[in-house]
Formats: C-alpha cells, structure tokens, sequence
C-alpha cells in the first residue's frame, strides 16, 4: 500500500521555535531517500517554507497558502494555483476596512509573490513583516494611506491579523456573503491574536491533499494537525494524527493523539509507520 504523509508545521512538525529539529529533518531526509511520500500542509508560502525544510528534501510538492498553491520544491516554481476573483478581492478588502482590519493582499507576479498592505500597521504586523522583509520568493509593498487599488490582479490570499473577535466577526460576515473559502482560527503564539485567511471558493488544506495524493497515485493518507485549520484535511484522511499539544476540538477530531511537537514526534510516527 503506497502511503503519503502530510504535516501541518507550526505546532505541529516544527519545534517550539519554529524550525524544524535536526533529528527531524535527519529522519525526513532518510525517509525520502528511500522511498517514503512525505510533504507539508502549511498557511505558510515557499519564502519561509524552504529554508524551515532546507536540510529534509521531499519529493511530493508543498501545499502552502492553505491549499490555494503548491510548490514544486525540485523546480522552485508555484503548480496548482487557485486564483481569487478580482471582484471577489475588491469586496473582501472592501469589509476588512470597514471592521477596521488592514490585511495583507499576497499577489502572483510571474513567478515572485508580492504581498501588498496599505493602512496602519499594528506591532503584531510590523513583526510579521520585520520576520519575512529580507526573505528569497517574497517582496512587501507598503502604503501607510489607502492608496493602492482594491483591484489587484492575480490575488491568491488575504491574511489579517487581529483581536480575535473582531477577526471571527469579519470570518463570519464573509463567509454569509462573499464567495470565498475563510480560514479563521487563533495564534498559536498567543491566545488573543486572531489570523484570517480568505481564499478561492473551494481552497483548504483537505482540497490540496486530495489534489496531491491523486498526484502520487497514493491510496491511503496520513495527516498531522494541531489547530482548527487543519481540521478539514484531517477529515478526508484515512488516518488524522494530532499532536500532544493540539487544540481540544483536534485531539477529538483525531484518529491517533502522539506526542508534542517538542518532541520530533511526527517524524517519529512516520519513520515507525513507514517501516512498520
């Protein structure tokens, strides 16, 4: 039976530091080497995903964005890429502004990922950026004032962060109205920061693995989670893993709860699952 193996990573596969340990990435990259299917699922886009994955090469492509793109990690280049409407973005950006909510606007040029962001910038913003602004594969582009256009081309994400009623206020009225798939969920890094993703109407990280695991003629599927966006992969898998330190509302979803993320413990499971 050929298996693939799909990880979330914040939480999940990386450390309490959010990289990936060297036993990790050691036994991610033996695994590769003789055979084994093993790929991400991560909100993520390939400018931090590959130097977190730098030292454990996979085969399969990387599901990042959520599911709205894979990434080819052998020819460094985005596949499979699902587009919001220009419409769809406008009115989007149009109901963040009114909850008050400056999101950044992650666009496709080519084959280099432009995120543009125009209004304030709250502190847990300016961090994200300070976090990715010298990174290969992405470029910010600011405006203090409201002046870029709501109709950017080519628009695979919106991402916001903030208060977390306010940003599943904004989920809520997005998903009733606009023909968009909505991701919302909290910080892992803190209990009081909401995180929004907006996408292509159909895009998660279930469509994705599907997507993939027809790709690799695979017929059974294990995937590792930790918060409520990994929920709907989790629910088209033939064996969802949590990891110790997942959300209750995962832990229940799961088939199998393992250990923490600390731990290396989702390259434990898959180096004992694929031998055994």
């Amino acid at each position: 039976m050929s298996t693939i193996y799909v990880s979330d990573l914040d939480g999940t596969l990386l450390d309490a530091d959010s990289r990936l340990s060297a036993e990790s990435a050691a036994i991610i990259s033996d695994l590769t080497a003789r055979g084994a299917l093993i790929t991400v699922a991560t909100a993520r886009t390939p400018a931090t995903v590959e130097p977190l994955l730098a030292d454990a090469p996979t085969a399969l492509p990387a599901i990042v964005m959520t599911g709205a793109a894979l990434w080819d990690r052998r020819a460094r280049r985005y596949i499979d890429t699902k587009l919001l409407p220009v419409d769809v973005a406008a009115t989007v950006r149009a109901i963040c502004r009114r909850h008050g909510i400056h999101p950044f606007v992650y666009t496709l040029d080519g084959g280099d990922m432009l995120v543009y962001h125009n209004g304030p910038l709250s502190a847990d913003d300016r961090r994200f950026i300070r976090q990715r602004d010298r990174l290969a594969l992405k470029r910010f582009i600011l405006d203090d004032e409201a002046g870029l256009s709501l109709d950017l081309p080519a628009t695979v994400l919106i991402f916001a962060m903030g208060p977390v009623d306010r940003i599943f206020s904004l989920a809520d009225e997005l998903r009733a109205g606009v023909d968009c798939s909505v991701s919302a969920y909290i910080d892992i890094f803190g209990d009081d920061v909401g995180i929004l993703e907006v996408f292509a109407a159909g895009v998660s990280k279930a469509d994705a693995v599907s997507r993939v695991a027809r790709r690799s003629g695979a017929d059974r599927v294990v995937v590792f989670g930790d918060n409520l966006n990994d929920l709907p992969m989790m629910a088209v898998a033939d064996v969802a893993v949590a990891v110790g330190n997942a959300l209750p509302q995962v832990k229940e979803a799961a088939d199998i709860v393992i250990g923490p993320n600390i731990d290396n413990s989702v390259a434990r499971f898959i180096k004992q699952d694929y031998d055994g």
